[in-house]
């Protein structure tokens, strides 16, 4: 097993669950290190997350490689957002044979094997494994584009650029995102803040 994950301490909870149920493992923080790994380790599944930071390989980026390269690799994604769309650039999209589970979601080790064994065994076609999703809120395409732009620390001129759109339509949109997610007006609050803190949380899904 390959395991591919920027926190540090995530990384080592994943790889010594995996260990402890008999897999052979290796973690690495990055995606270009998972690509150097997998020509050494020829691992039989990947584990990744998807978003490695502002402006690095995300995991799409790592999981159309594999895809390319080495398809009879099993792939799994493990991260925080509950749509691949909150946690990808825009344009950037997952293959069609990825297991996605949702850090929050996912209530037992054995979850996670369970993935890794059909990923392996060829199983696995789009399965999302949803659990306990009735607390998450669904917010549309383009409000989910705003939320992972927020997240980088755009700033709504710079989001109304990259959009190609006018700084006063930008703003509206960033509005009508916050009343999606039920931030309203509060001086004691930022809600970019608070909107970033649900998106790391898994707490929105883009419909």
């Amino acid at each position: 097993m390959l395991v591919v994950e920027n926190d540090p301490f995530t990384l080592a909870l994943v790889g010594e669950a995996l260990g402890a149920n008999d897999f052979s493992v290796t973690g690495v923080p990055t995606v270009p290190e998972a690509i150097s790994t997998i020509e050494s380790f020829s691992p039989h599944a990947i584990v990744t997350d998807l978003n490695f930071g502002h402006g690095a390989p995300t995991g799409a980026d790592l999981l159309a490689h594999v895809d390319e390269h080495h398809p009879w690799i099993g792939k799994v994604v493990l991260t925080s957002h509950g749509s691949a769309s909150l946690a990808l650039p825009i344009g950037s999209q997952l293959t069609g044979d990825v297991t996605y589970l949702v850090k929050t979601q996912v209530s037992s080790i054995s979850d996670l094997v369970s993935a890794v064994n059909e990923s392996i065994s060829g199983k696995n076609e789009v399965k999302v494994l949803e659990i306990n999703t009735g607390e998450q809120i669904r917010i549309s395409k383009a409000q989910g584009e705003i939320l992972l732009l927020i997240a980088e620390g755009y700033t709504n001129s710079a989001i109304a650029k990259k959009r190609g759109a006018t700084v006063r339509s930008t703003e509206a949109l960033v509005q009508r995102t916050f009343t999606a997610l039920g931030l309203g007006n509060d001086a004691d609050f930022n809600p970019r803040t608070k909107a970033v803190r649900m998106w790391h949380q898994g707490k929105i899904v883009v419909k």
